[in-house]
C-alpha cells in the first residue's frame, strides 16, 4: 500500500482559506465557525489554530490573496505598451470589474469586506499603496511621452485616487449601484474627464 505524502504547509493553509471563503459565501462571515470549517475538511478546529490563531486571520488572509490578485492585475496594466490615457482607464476599469465579480455582488462577502477596512489591515494599506505606485508610473509615462503636461506625479497620483474613488473602493461601489446601472460608463466618463485635465495642451 503506497503511502500517502504529508500534506505540505501552504497547501494546508490554502485548503483552510478555500473553504473558509467558501463557507462565508454560503452562510455569511457571522454564521461560519471555526467548527464548521474544521467539520467540513474533517479535520479538528485545533488543527485549524495551528495554522491560523482565530477566524479574523483566515479572513485576513483570504483578504490578502484576493488582493494580491488584484495588484497582479493592476500592474499588468501599467507595464503594458499601451498609451498612457488608455492604462489609466483600463486600469480603473479592471478595479471596478474585479470588485464587482468578488465582492459587491454577494452581501455575505460584503461583510468581509466590512471587517477588513474596520480592522486596517495592512494588506489594505499595502493595496492602497500598489494602487498609488502605478497611477504615479502612469502618469510620469504620459508625461515622458507628451501625451500629459509636466504635473507632480506623486500628488497627481493622490489626487486621482481620491477622485476615482467612486470605483475603486468596495463599499462605495456597493452604494453607487444603487444608484447608477451603468458604473463603466460612469467610471469611463470620469477617467476622460481627468485625463482631458491633465493633458498636454498644444
Amino acid at each position: 500500500m503506497a503511502v500517502q505524502p504529508k500534506p505540505k504547509p501552504e497547501d494546508t493553509r490554502a485548503r483552510i482559506m478555500d473553504t473558509a471563503e467558501a463557507l462565508f459565501r454560503r452562510l455569511g462571515y457571522a454564521k461560519t465557525a471555526v467548527a464548521d470549517i474544521a467539520t467540513e475538511l474533517g479535520m479538528s478546529p485545533a488543527n485549524i489554530y495551528r495554522f491560523f490563531p482565530s477566524k479574523n486571520a483566515i479572513v485576513e488572509a483570504i483578504c490578502r490573496r484576493c488582493l494580491g490578485e488584484l495588484d497582479e492585475k493592476v500592474w499588468a496594466v501599467a507595464r503594458s505598451k499601451a498609451p498612457a490615457a488608455a492604462r489609466l482607464e483600463r486600469l480603473v476599469l479592471e478595479i471596478l470589474r474585479y470588485h464587482l465579480e468578488n465582492f459587491t455582488s454577494e452581501k455575505r462577502v460584503h461583510d468581509i469586506v466590512l471587517i477588513a477596512i474596520e480592522d486596517n489591515w495592512d494588506a489594505i494599506q499595502a493595496h492602497k499603496g500598489v494602487i498609488r505606485n502605478v497611477i504615479e508610473l502612469i502618469l510620469r509615462d504620459g508625461v515622458g511621452t507628451g501625451e500629459f503636461a509636466p504635473m507632480d506625479a506623486s500628488k497627481t497620483a493622490q489626487l486621482m485616487m481620491v477622485s476615482l474613488i467612486a470605483f475603486m473602493h468596495p463599499l462605495v461601489i456597493a452604494q453607487m449601484l444603487q444608484e447608477d446601472a451603468d458604473l463603466e460608463a460612469a467610471a469611463r466618463g470620469t477617467v476622460q474627464f481627468l485625463i482631458r485635465a491633465i493633458a498636454k495642451r498644444s
